[in-house]
């Protein structure tokens, strides 16, 4: 059987393994996409065309991130301590092809709460988006470099530890992240701690993707992001074949 073919089968089963709570996971993201809007809509008020592009670019990213930072790693923990996971692994799959299809999962499951950000931010602020011709790509980038570091975290960590990690993250991005508000706000050590890690250019990706006569996409934020999702793949692919 082909590595391709594996990967096909593995990530239907996975997809028919948590069929019961994919609905759930669905109305979770809509839900974090509109009130990530509606809610810092209230805070602020009626924005200036800037400040509302912000906001309507942010949600969608929250939500990529989240499902990524958040519920893939929650979603291994439990597999980890139910004993699923072990179970997993004697199945005749490559490691590779194992990891690929969690991925896959991941990446695809964050996207519907994406798509109705976007939307729900355009109608709520009434934008009109001047969408690239590679956001389709740049999504699923964001998607999978964010399940990819959720992944390595709940794989190399103790479960307790990244339990604790993903409610402590969920906070720092919707707040402390210039995700839905520029850097600029952020006190000067924070900026540049941003700069090198993945949350800050995985916005700027979604804000040039959605609105590229506004916003560009800086080259080292892109080169930050590619090694981030590298090494976290790496890290996972590396921790699932030691504890084999």
């Amino acid at each position: 059987m082909t590595a391709l073919r594996q990967l096909g089968l593995f990530a239907q089963w996975q997809l028919r393994r948590q069929g019961q709570y994919l609905p759930l996971l669905v109305v979770v993201q809509v839900l974090l996409a509109v009130t990530t809007i509606l809610g810092y809509g209230l805070l602020i008020g009626e924005p200036d065309p800037t400040t509302a592009l912000y906001l309507a670019t942010g949600a969608p990213t929250v939500t990529l991130i989240t499902v990524g930072l958040v519920m893939t790693p929650q979603m291994l923990v439990t597999a980890k301590t139910e004993g699923s996971l072990d179970w997993l692994r004697t199945l005749p799959v490559p490691r590779g092809v194992f990891l690929a299809g969690d991925m896959l999962v991941w990446t695809l499951l964050a996207l519907p709460g994406t798509v109705l950000g976007v939307l729900a931010g355009a109608l709520r602020f009434d934008l009109t988006l001047s969408v690239a011709p590679w956001l389709v790509p740049a999504a699923l980038l964001i998607s999978l470099t964010a399940a990819a570091v959720g992944y390595a975290m709940a794989s190399v960590l103790p479960a307790q530890v990244a339990m604790l990690m993903t409610q402590v993250l969920i906070f720092v991005v919707l707040l402390f992240s210039p995700v839905s508000y520029p850097a600029a706000r952020m006190p000067e050590w924070l900026q540049h701690a941003h700069q090198w890690l993945p949350v800050e250019p995985m916005a700027q990706l979604m804000r040039a993707g959605l609105a590229h006569d506004t916003f560009a996409m800086p080259g080292r934020s892109l080169v930050v992001l590619g090694v981030w999702c590298a090494v976290s793949l790496v890290a996972a692919l590396a921790a699932l074949r030691r504890r084999a």
